[in-house]
């Protein structure tokens, strides 16, 4: 049996006009990243910020378990096994790189020296060697992310907590940071990611739950969820250049805004449709985990 680094079991949390989570249940191996996926409101971050602490959570609405450890009393000794990655950028603008590590590294009682010598390893690591005396305000979006997850990792924790860590970067940046996330992995470190990019939870978790409306509504390996929630192929092309030939065997059409999409199991059909319109008009090509994504979710807003 594998081990577990985080169980969760039927957990619900209620705030004053609604439940966020409902009966939720998951766990994690030891060494696995898994992720978390959802609409805004599904119930994601709160799930995080239940595991690290800052919500409450009541022990007779569910339970959870991180490494063997009870949150509601050795929630201290958790918190040592954590690096946190939170959604917003809580840097201290008015210290340099190396500064608002050191500061940091003071918060788990690291020795001087051991301090001084995992910040120089960190810095290393993450690509600001030589950023190290700038101000915060200096930074690049991209350079202040890396940051805060060298500064997450300062204590060496067994747990990596990351919650949406790319929004907003460049794909350069994103591609960086998934290569870091990998050496983590290798090296024993378990992650739990939320994210709303599809392409990097395809790309770094080994597992998958999505969430929606506090509710657990699908689970597995990304490749498994697109294999049993979706048809393999989709022809893509905008509405008013949709032509009137008839498929010439079963698809799903999905109409939103100004597209139209045709799901379907055997691809010369939608090559079929394809040919009945100006070349160039769509496109066909395999499903993905976005398609799974707004088959299980909606393609309405979620606000």
């Amino acid at each position: 049996m594998p081990e577990m680094a985080i169980l969760v079991e039927g957990v619900n949390k209620y705030y004053k006009n609604f439940q966020a989570l409902k009966n939720v249940s998951f766990s994690v191996q030891k060494g696995e990243c898994y992720g978390l996926l959802g609409p805004n409101g599904a119930g994601k971050t709160t799930m995080m910020k239940i595991l690290y602490g800052r919500v409450f959570h009541s022990p007779s609405q569910g339970k959870i378990s991180i490494f063997g450890l009870d949150p509601h009393k050795q929630s201290l000794e958790i918190r040592f096994l954590t690096g946190i990655v939170p959604q917003d950028d809580n840097l201290d603008y008015e210290l340099s790189v190396e500064e608002n590590l050191a500061i940091y590294s003071r918060y788990y009682g690291l020795a001087r020296k051991y301090a001084l010598s995992r910040i120089e390893e960190l810095l290393d690591f993450m690509d600001l060697s030589d950023k190290r005396k700038a101000n915060i305000r200096e930074l690049s979006g991209g350079m202040k992310r890396r940051l805060i997850i060298a500064r997450a990792l300062l204590h060496s924790p067994k747990l990596l907590i990351l919650d949406e860590p790319t929004t907003g970067l460049d794909p350069q940046v994103r591609h960086h940071i998934w290569d870091k996330l990998r050496i983590l992995l290798r090296e024993g470190v378990t992650i739990l990611l939320t994210t709303h990019y599809m392409d990097e939870a395809f790309q770094i978790a080994d597992r998958l739950m999505i969430l929606h409306e506090g509710e657990k509504i699908a689970e597995g390996k990304p490749s498994e969820l697109i294999q049993s929630h979706i048809e393999p192929y989709v022809y893509e092309i905008p509405q008013k250049k949709a032509s009137s030939c008839q498929p010439s065997g079963y698809v799903r059409i999905e109409k939103s805004g100004e597209m139209i999409r045709y799901y379907a199991h055997d691809i010369t059909v939608l090559q079929h449709l394809a040919e009945c319109v100006p070349p160039g008009t769509g496109f066909i090509r395999q499903a993905n985990l976005e398609d799974v994504f707004l088959k299980l979710t909606g393609r309405e807003l979620h606000e």
